[in-house]
């Protein structure tokens, strides 16, 4: 179902008229009142940058920060967001500002309390994690979020989160947990809560790289190793994983040597959807694939995501 509040309708109405007498270009996304500081709204805590080593996704290091809202109450655990590609996910001059739409947000009652963790990918060969990459993508991002394979959930719930959970309680309910990202971080939320939906039952994807990064051909020593792109495919033949998406992507994404982003997106969208209608075809008791999506006129940006997210976090978290 194409995400479309009344909501997102008014927003659509104001954009429009503000923009009336200069046509929007393509790709261009103003941030609404949700995603910028707002007067009289209860800031939470950013705690970080800390340093983080993994014995799971071995000889790295990464930097992840601690999102602890204002209404944080240890006896009522919060929801829960966890987001890839951190240092971009807080960086206040970025088009997603999530801190911000969380403080926003909660504030208005429009969501839960929910505590935030936001993760850089690996990187490898240094003893701490390089200042000088500021919002940048370190060296292993690739391989941990563009693997089609359970190391990354690994990481995630059996190291990261246990680590936050020595400070900070949130739930456990994975109808209450989030998982997103952008890009190749996209894939990598899909690829955690396709292993672990008993850990993770919403997923924000915005402008997903299911292509063939990860795709590495056999060698006489080794087998293939498969990207993202067999994920369509998957999806249509293994049981449905109780799993609510929004997927995001622009007409003008991507279209290289590794896939076309935006046919990649448009695939696992049919496939979701047919996996739905068989099921319910056949009757099956189990669970559905609960799906929104949006399509833009943009090219790889997280501008769109970052208009959209509000409107993403109400649905997926409201009350």
């Amino acid at each position: 179902m194409k995400f479309w509040t009344a909501c997102g309708l008014a927003l659509t109405i104001l954009v429009s008229a503000a923009q009336a007498a200069e046509p929007r270009r393509p790709g261009e996304y103003p941030p609404t009142a949700d995603s910028l500081p707002q007067p009289g709204v209860a800031k939470g805590k950013l705690i970080g940058p800390l340093e983080f080593r993994s014995r799971i996704i071995a000889d790295t290091v990464r930097r992840y920060w601690i999102y602890v809202p204002a209404q944080y109450d240890p006896k009522s655990p919060p929801n829960l967001l966890v987001f890839q590609d951190g240092q971009r996910a807080i960086n206040p001059q970025g088009p997603l500002n999530i801190p911000v739409v969380l403080d926003n947000l909660i504030a208005k009652g429009d969501i839960p309390p929910t505590l935030g963790i936001f993760i850089t990918p690996g990187n490898t060969g240094t003893a701490h994690y390089p200042d000088t990459l500021g919002t940048g993508n370190p060296n292993h991002r690739a391989p941990e979020y563009d693997a089609v394979n359970d190391s990354y959930a690994r990481f995630l719930t059996e190291e990261m989160l246990p680590e936050v959970a020595k400070t900070y309680v949130f739930t456990d309910d994975p109808k209450r947990r989030a998982i997103g990202g952008t890009s190749s971080g996209a894939i990598c939320a899909w690829t955690v809560a396709w292993n672990r939906p008993q850990a993770f039952g919403n997923v924000i994807s915005m402008i997903g790289s299911y292509t063939s990064i990860g795709y590495h051909p056999a060698t006489a020593t080794t087998p293939a190793i498969y990207g993202g792109d067999i994920y369509p495919g998957l999806i249509r033949r293994d049981p449905i994983r109780p799993i609510k998406i929004f997927l995001q992507d622009g007409t003008a994404d991507l279209n290289n040597q590794f896939g076309n982003w935006h046919l990649a997106n448009e695939q696992m969208l049919s496939s979701l959807q047919w996996a739905n209608a068989n099921a319910d075809e056949k009757k099956d008791g189990g669970p559905r694939y609960d799906i929104r999506y949006e399509w833009g006129d943009g090219a790889h940006s997280d501008v769109h995501g970052g208009w959209l997210l509000p409107g993403i976090l109400r649905w997926m978290f409201g009350k």
